[in-house]
């Protein structure tokens, strides 16, 4: 099922008659659990689409809601009630899985405003086209090395200024992820901002500025994950 966060016309409870909060587990009313809407992650926790969360509020709601949803809960109720809880446990799980990470958090909510990011791909595998300008020298270099180095392996030789390197270039890469990391966490406050006084324009700059950040650190990320594999780190 795909999960858009989004604002409708409240729904009604099945059981009472009342309105449910868009997105919400339970009813209010009655406390009874209710079909899974398509209302989000955001919607499930009863949260605005904004990034500086209070995750250990987050995680209190996550783990009273668990407690409501657990099947020992429901196994007399009927079997409706059953299903959904079963549902809603899932999507809860996925909810505060994503929430709950800075970088997965950010992430979900730019594809909620039509980010496409490309699926992850080897270094190996990237796209010329797509990865910055200013890291086409070094993944390209980077390339060469590891090439080698799997020759190597395959001919049961070593080259320990071959692997020397490759750490040092591992290590580089894993210093700018750490950058980035924190680059797209300064652009929050911004965001929220903007979505509070509905600035259309400034939600622009700031998912714009977000998105590079973050297709840039995918490419970081599968560059030091390939040299982890060829060194057999992982």
């Amino acid at each position: 099922m795909q999960i858009i966060d989004r604002v409708s016309a409240p729904a009604k409870c099945w059981s009472c008659g009342q309105e449910v909060t868009d997105g919400q587990p339970f009813c209010a009313s009655c406390g009874k659990v209710q079909a899974p809407q398509q209302a989000g992650y955001f919607g499930m926790f009863g949260l605005p689409p904004k990034l500086d969360l209070d995750v250990q509020a987050l995680e209190k709601q996550f783990y009273r809601y668990s407690r409501k949803l657990h099947p020992d809960v429901y196994a007399r109720a009927t079997q409706q009630e059953q299903d959904w809880s079963l549902s809603q446990a899932s999507l809860l799980n996925d909810a505060y899985r994503t929430l709950k990470n800075p970088l997965e958090r950010t992430k979900y909510l730019l594809k909620l405003e039509g980010v496409q990011f490309e699926e992850d791909r080897g270094a190996g595998n990237l796209n010329p086209s797509k990865v910055p300008a200013d890291l086409l020298e070094e993944v390209f270099d980077l390339n060469m090395q590891l090439e080698e180095l799997r020759q190597n392996q395959k001919m049961g030789e070593d080259d320990p200024q071959l692997r020397r390197d490759l750490e040092s270039a591992k290590n580089q890469f894993a210093t700018q992820l750490s950058a980035l990391d924190e680059q797209v966490r300064s652009r929050w406050s911004a965001w929220d901002v903007a979505w509070e006084q509905n600035d259309e324009a400034g939600k622009t700059a700031v998912k714009e500025a977000m998105t590079a950040l973050l297709q840039r650190r995918s490419y970081l990320r599968n560059l030091v994950r390939d040299v982890e594999q060829t060194l057999g780190e992982s």
